[in-house]
């Protein structure tokens, strides 16, 4: 079985490797999917013995190694021009154990390559194709396995880095590693079984069958908001990128022995689609927060549900309706509390005892911004001095005969409250309500259900998994059953919510 014998190589080649188990099933998903994978770490971390230990997976092929430097040349990654070639005005290298016929490729300090290099390159690792003179042919690459102790800071360097799928953070080994780290014995050599070894055309095959694995709607869910999310996050992967991310978990899922890519496989994004290394953190975050969770039942989705229908219900419990007499006439109460169908009543508006006024006719705010004016007040501001008068529509008036004339008397209004009794409701409405609710809380019900059977499930499935990291699998299982508490506590409220609506009076 396929599965088994990648297990058993994984076993083999990682012999003596002290923590780079990660890494290397890392490098061996990379190669199975035809992509390249670059390690970022400090020097003598076992970056290149980890390429040479790929290596060691395939049955045919070279292996090439090198380092490059600011003042590298072509030559040092293409093979040197041939000089029987060039007497016959042909451009060609020889390319004979030089990278264009290389399998496996160690390639360190990448971000190193010159503009005399780079062009060349980016077409071998993107096409696998090699431009020899006048002709273009095929290369033999797997996998190119890069090396850098920092990231490009050329934006001539962009496109290079963008090539490779998969990126990883290689440390020095850990205070609990380290014990072993010095027990190694570098004299015994690596006890490896041949026959596992894979050829170039069961790599074919594999990358072929695995492209008819389809993905589970949780995880067509789960891209979506993915990119809605570094969207947000101003971290851009572009179209291609996203293609070959897909490529890659149909590897995974097919290499495990999956019928389908599901949301385990998910795991890899962390090691996919982060430009800084600080960006990693953010991204896995965000997927461990999403584990166990779907486009209809998602713990985003459900607190949205529940205020909306928390709102809707304390809506409809504080709806009221106004009152009629038996003519049909709405009803208000007045200050002393009898119910009237009068609205409200004026009154003559005083300030301190003292009767207020509006302003003179030709002003259009009368009411003096709704505070009125006092006898005083009109005098002073309106009328003359000598004769106490002013002329209003055509003729002189007085202020004694202004102050007489009710007309001019400034008036308020108590508006009376409406008469009102709560809303009352159908029992084909209430039932309508419930009704609604109960789909939510079976739509609940059977999340939870398969949430525990993710947790029931979840040490075979991830303890025996190809690719996911083994430590992850107590992290999920916290994270599903904290999912699952907060659905409960969820649930509680929507059956509150529910019994609320049974609550809410019925019309007769």
């Amino acid at each position: 079985m396929l599965k088994s014998r990648i297990q058993q190589l994984l076993q083999q080649i990682s012999q003596s490797l002290i923590e780079r188990d990660e890494a290397l099933r890392l490098l061996m998903l990379a190669a199975l999917a035809g992509e390249h994978l670059l390690l970022i770490g400090p020097p003598g971390t076992a970056k290149s013995e980890l390429a040479r230990r790929l290596r060691l997976a395939f049955e045919e092929g070279e292996y090439f190694e090198r380092l490059l430097t600011r003042f590298s040349v072509p030559e040092e990654l293409f093979g040197p021009l041939s000089i029987k070639a060039l007497e016959e005005d042909r451009y060609e290298r020889l390319t004979q154990n030089y990278l264009p016929q290389a399998s496996i490729a160690f390639i360190d300090e990448i971000f190193k390559a010159n503009s005399a290099i780079l062009n060349t390159l980016l077409t071998l690792l993107n096409e696998r194709e090699f431009d020899n003179g006048h002709q273009r042919f095929k290369t033999p690459l797997i996998t190119v396995v890069a090396a850098s102790n920092e990231l490009p800071e050329d934006l001539e360097l962009g496109a290079l880095y963008d090539r490779f799928l998969l990126r990883y953070q290689v440390s020095p080994v850990s205070e609990s590693g380290f014990a072993d780290l010095l027990q190694i014995n570098e004299d015994q050599g690596l006890i490896l079984d041949k026959t596992l070894s894979l050829t170039p055309k069961e790599l074919t095959e594999i990358q072929q069958q695995a492209q008819q694995i389809p993905l589970s709607e949780d995880v067509i869910y789960l891209l979506k908001e993915l990119r809605n999310f570094l969207q947000e996050k101003s971290i851009y992967i572009s179209d291609r990128r996203w293609r070959k991310v897909i490529k890659l978990l149909k590897v995974s899922a097919f290499t495990n022995q999956q019928s389908e890519v599901n949301v385990w496989d998910c795991w890899l994004f962390q090691h996919c689609l982060w430009e800084t290394p600080e960006q990693q953190s953010v991204i896995f975050n965000w997927y461990q927060d999403r584990i166990g969770t779907s486009e209809v039942v998602n713990l985003q989705r459900l607190n949205k549900l529940v205020q909306a229908w928390s709102q809707t219900l304390n809506e409809e419990k504080s709806r009221t309706v106004p009152l009629y007499n038996e003519y049909g006439e709405k009803l208000y109460y007045n200050p002393q509390g009898e119910a009237t169908t009068e609205s409200g009543r004026d009154y003559l508006a005083e300030r301190d005892g003292e009767a207020l006024y509006l302003t003179p006719p030709d002003y259009s705010d009368r009411t003096n911004d709704g505070n009125g004016l006092t006898r005083a007040e009109l005098e002073q501001n309106y009328f003359d001095d000598y004769y106490r008068q002013r002329h209003i529509d055509g003729k002189w008036v007085t202020i004694d005969t202004y102050v007489a004339d009710q007309e001019n008397r400034f008036h308020k209004r108590i508006n009376y409250d409406l008469c009102q009794e709560p809303a009352k409701y159908s029992s084909e409405h209430v039932n309508e309500r419930c009704s609604e609710l109960d789909v939510l809380l079976k739509e609940i019900a059977d999340y939870q259900q398969q949430t525990q059977n993710m947790i029931d499930m979840l040490d075979e499935k991830l303890g025996q998994h190809l690719w996911v990291s083994p430590t992850f699998s107590q992290t999920a299982k916290q994270i599903l059953k904290k999912n699952k508490q907060k659905v409960v506590a969820l649930t509680k409220e929507i059956e509150t919510i529910r019994e609320g609506f049974k609550q809410l009076p019925l019309a007769a």
